[in-house]
C-alpha cells in the first residue's frame, strides 16, 4: 500500500513580516530538520529487535542511513526535501544488502554456505556431494536471520514549527519453514544428519514488499534432528520464501551411518509449501525415511564407504 507522509510547512507568519530583522530570518532557512522516527509494531507486535536502519532515498541522491538502537524508533536530523523510505531490522549475521541505492532494488540475501555444514565435525566434505537434478548450478546460502521491513513510497521533509514524525510499520519479511520426517527407520545406527531445500528464492527486494522475491533459486541447508525415542527427524530453517518464477521444491536429507556409509534421500515438497495454510509458517510433513541397518561382520552387501548412496522417496498424495 502507497504511504504518503507530509511534514507541511507553517511558516505563514514569517513569509508576512516586512521589517529587515524578520525578512532575514525568512531566508535564514536551516537545511535540515529534526525527525521523529516512529517504528509501529502492530504487524509484529512480538518482534524486538536489538537495532534498526532507516535508509531514506531523495530522486537523484545518495541514499541516508540512520541507525537506531532503540526498535520503537527515535529522532534524527534529515536535510529537507523529498524521499522514498525503507527501515529493516540490522541486528543480523547472515544477511547482506546489494544494490542498496535505490529502494526499489534494495536487495537482500545471505552468504554462500556449505551444503553439509551439519555434518562438519563427522569430516564429510561437500565436494562431490550429489545434489538434486536441475539445482546443481543453485547458489547454497546460509538461510537468513529474522527480518522485519516496511517501506514508504513519499516522504515529504519541510521546515515546520514543529518536529515531523515519520511512521513505519515493519512487519515479518521472511518465511519459516519446519520439517517433520515420521517412521524414519533405523536412526539409532545414524552418526550424523542434515537437511536441504532447494529451488527457495535467494533474495528478497523489502523496498518492494514481503513478496518481492527474485526469480533466482538457491539451496538452503538446514541442521536436522533425530527424537529421543529414534522414530522422527526434525528440522527448522528461515528463507525468503518461493522465488517469483514457480520452481520445483525438493527436501534433500544426508545421513552419515555407523559403518561410514553415507546416504542421500529427496522428497518432492512443492506442493506442501505452495499450498500451505499459511505461507509465512510452513509445516512439511514426511512419512518415512528407510534407511538401512548397518553391514556388520562382513555379511552381506556393504556400499563404498566414499560414495553417496541415492534413495528417492515417493509422497503418497
Amino acid at each position: 500500500m502507497k504511504k504518503i507522509f507530509h511534514a507541511a510547512a507553517a511558516a505563514a507568519v514569517l513569509a508576512a513580516a516586512t521589517s529587515c530583522e524578520h525578512k532575514d530570518l525568512c531566508y535564514d532557512h536551516s537545511d535540515a530538520v529534526d525527525v521523529e522516527v516512529v517504528f509501529d509494531w502492530c504487524n509484529a507486535p512480538d518482534a524486538s529487535p536489538e537495532s534498526m536502519s532507516l535508509y531514506l532515498f531523495p530522486a537523484g541522491g545518495e541514499a541516508l542511513r540512520y541507525e537506531f538502537t532503540d526498535c520503537r524508533g527515535g529522532t534524527i536530523r534529515v536535510p529537507v526535501g523529498s524521499y522514498e523510505a525503507l527501515c529493516l531490522n540490522s541486528d543480523t549475521e547472515n544477511v547482506t544488502y546489494r544494490n542498496a541505492e535505490c529502494r526499489e532494488t534494495f536487495e537482500v540475501t545471505t552468504r554462500t554456505a556449505d551444503l553439509l555444514s551439519g555434518l562438519s565435525v563427522l569430516g564429510v566434505l561437500s565436494d562431490g556431494v550429489p545434489r538434486v537434478d536441475g539445482t546443481e548450478s543453485e547458489r547454497v546460502i546460509l538461510p537468513p536471520d529474522m527480518l522485519w521491513s516496511d517501506y514508504a513510497e513519499s516522504v515529504e521533509l519541510k521546515p515546520t514549527a514543529g518536529t515531523p514524525t515519520v511512521t513505519l510499520s515493519p512487519e515479518m519479511s521472511i518465511c519459516r519453514y519446519t520439517v517433520e520426517i515420521r517412521n524414519a527407520a533405523n536412526l539409532k545406527y545414524v552418526s550424523g544428519i542434515s537437511g536441504s531445500l532447494s529451488s527457495m528464492a535467494e533474495s528478497l527486494y523489502p523496498g518492494v514488499g514481503c513478496d518481492a522475491t527474485c526469480k533466482t533459486g538457491a539451496t538452503i541447508p538446514f541442521d536436522a534432528a533425530v527424537s529421543a525415542d529414534k522414530s522422527t527427524v526434525t528440522g527448522e530453517l528461515f528463507a525468503f520464501g518461493c522465488p517469483s518464477a514457480r520452481k520445483t521444491h525438493t527436501l534433500t536429507v544426508y545421513a552419515v551411518l555407523s559403518d561410514e556409509s553415507k546416504w542421500y534421500y529427496t522428497y518432492d515438497v512443492t506442493d506442501q509449501i505452495h499450498s500451505a495454510p499459511d505461507r509465512r509458517d510452513v509445516h512439511i510433513v514426511l512419512d518415512g525415511l528407510p534407511l538401512p541397518k548397518p553391514i556388520v561382520n562382513g555379511g552381506g552387501f556393504q556400499p563404498d564407504v566414499d560414495d553417496w548412496q541415492s534413495v528417492n522417496v515417493d509422497i503418497e498424495m
